[in-house]
């Protein structure tokens, strides 16, 4: 498999699937750069290199079409919008095609010349991207000479722009970006070549949501430290008493199932002894401190105690390797705060004791920007749900497409 550093993009376009759904405020403007700030390196060795980029992105989930689009409907969701800032972080004027495959956009991306860079218009206007037509992926990939993934967002959707582009490409004119590479190295190292101890720290609303990397991770974890919402499922399954606290009845026998699991494979299986518990579902609500398996009628724990919050800082700091996916409580409200952030302060210190962290998911990952601890862990995964998809040890469509199947994950080439 070719690497983005092993091949010089001089007098080639490349197009550039890359991942800028980004949040705008009421006045069309970005509110958080952070994933166009990622995709920098990519876009910028192609340039540097010699070459032309074509950029395209999915923008939200828009349920118009391009021509009612363009006709004034959901222009909210029109990567025009992106333009000015891009230009400012390349320092360069930014080209824009206000659609993806058309005759016109086609003669921008062919009269493109060294070192200028051309957006495409949102692939989501096209019902075709989603359900991975191979027409639209054909068209996609007229415009460039070379592909790129950089969008790991992403890679776990079969989508035209994300994985059947790659098919028209060959093998040595197909790569990851310094992204993805990023996010696959460190996600392979976790999974395959974590030193011991290993702790994976699972919070978040519902066991539903992650049954599959809680079995997985039994496999390679000598520790899960279990928080938010989910763990009152678990202490319910045991004949604990929880109140209003959130639960999934219907997951009782499969809590019980997991923690036997634990058991015969010889995984430690932590969770919160006490809670925050509150009487309404408010920061303005009334709150005291009690036994997680015995949370009085009317009231619901939203966030663990302090001798949860001891034991968890205690397994962290032994910790040699740990992954993060999911906060301890409703951390939004700052009353309930205090587990998680604490969490993300003992995951920073056990990064700067020697420990290698990665922490996954939106809500773990907006808890480290907002504790502002983003530069003390080992890396921060831009991929909610690819990265929980990757660590449920599911192939990624957007990672098959551009990997032969002979090929080994990269080590890194930046």
């Amino acid at each position: 498999m070719t690497t983005i550093n092993q091949f010089n993009f001089k007098n080639f376009r490349a197009l550039i699937r890359v991942d800028f759904n980004v949040p705008l405020n009421d006045q069309l403007e970005i509110t958080d750069d952070t994933r166009i700030r990622a995709a920098l390196p990519t876009i910028q060795k192609v340039l540097k290199d010699g070459g032309a980029a074509i950029i395209m992105t999915h923008f939200g989930r828009p349920k118009s079409n391009l021509q009612s689009v363009k006709l004034g409907a959901e222009d909210k969701y029109s990567t025009r919008h992106l333009i000015d800032h891009l230009g400012k972080l390349l320092d360069r004027p930014i080209q824009f095609a206000d659609d993806c495959g058309s005759e016109a956009s086609y003669k921008l991306a062919k009269n493109l010349k060294a070192g200028e860079v051309l957006l495409l218009e949102n692939t989501r206007f096209y019902e075709e991207e989603t359900k991975g037509d191979e027409e639209f992926a054909q068209m996609l990939a007229t415009l460039g000479e070379v592909y790129v993934n950089d969008a790991f967002g992403s890679a776990h959707r079969a989508h035209s722009s994300t994985t059947q582009v790659a098919k028209y490409f060959a093998t040595d004119k197909k790569m990851f970006g310094y992204l993805m590479e990023a996010e696959v190295v460190n996600a392979e190292k976790v999974l395959h070549q974590a030193e011991k101890p290993f702790t994976a720290i699972v919070g978040g609303a519902k066991v539903s949501d992650k049954i599959l990397i809680l079995e997985n991770l039994l496999n390679i974890a000598n520790d899960i430290i279990i928080g938010g919402g989910m763990a009152y499922t678990f202490f319910k399954a045991q004949g604990g008493q929880i109140g209003k606290s959130l639960v999934e009845d219907d997951k009782l026998d499969l809590a019980k199932s997991l923690l036997m699991k634990a058991k015969e494979k010889g995984v430690q299986i932590h969770l919160p002894v006490d809670s925050v518990a509150a009487d309404n579902f408010s920061n303005d609500a009334n709150i005291k401190t009690t036994n997680s398996d015995n949370i009085e009628d009317g009231w619901m724990g939203l966030d663990i105690g302090p001798n949860a919050i001891d034991a968890f800082s205690r397994v962290i700091l032994e910790s040699k390797t740990i992954l993060w996916n999911g906060p301890m409580g409703v951390f939004e409200m700052t009353n309930f705060s205090k587990g998680t952030e604490t969490i993300a302060k003992k995951v920073a210190e056990a990064t700067s004791n020697g420990a290698f962290s990665l922490i996954g998911g939106g809500d773990s990952v907006a808890a480290i920007n907002q504790f502002h601890l983003n530069d003390q862990v080992s890396f921060i995964s831009t991929g909610g749900g690819a990265m929980l998809e990757y660590f449920e040890g599911k192939k990624l469509p957007g990672i098959e497409a551009i990997k032969d199947a002979s090929d080994e994950i990269p080590h890194g080439s930046r």
